[in-house]
């Protein structure tokens, strides 16, 4: 294979991660703007990592449901109250977000790492 050809691919793929994840930051920035609004609107905090990665740091205040458990665990949840989902990185939680929205819920908002959440 040519290794110009290797090279434009190489570079194409390393852009296009780039973009992703400045991407990925941004949504997680202005998410980042709206929690505190919605923490004083009585927003619930839902930690979708497992409940050994709960145990070991949480936000004060959130409540658990692994993602594993989290159709069943979706009954806790108060339709009319905002919802703010985090976890490790934002990939559970954005699947979490997408189960929530399809269920129903109407204000979802998918924080990303538990740690960008002030206590």
């Amino acid at each position: 294979m040519n290794t110009d050809l290797l090279l434009t691919a190489g570079i194409a793929l390393l852009a296009g991660g780039a973009v992703f994840v400045g991407l990925r930051r941004l949504r997680f920035r202005k998410a980042r703007m709206q929690l505190p609004d919605l923490l004083k609107a009585g927003a619930v905090v839902v930690d979708v990592r497992s409940r050994g990665e709960f145990a070991s740091g949480s936000r004060r205040g959130s409540i658990n449901i692994p993602l594993d458990e989290f159709q069943r665990g979706l009954k806790k949840l108060d339709r009319s109250k905002p919802v703010i989902l985090c976890c490790a990185s934002g990939t559970r939680s954005a699947m979490a977000e997408r189960m929530l929205r399809e269920a129903g819920f109407g204000q979802v908002v998918n924080a990303g790492s538990w740690a960008n959440i002030s206590a």
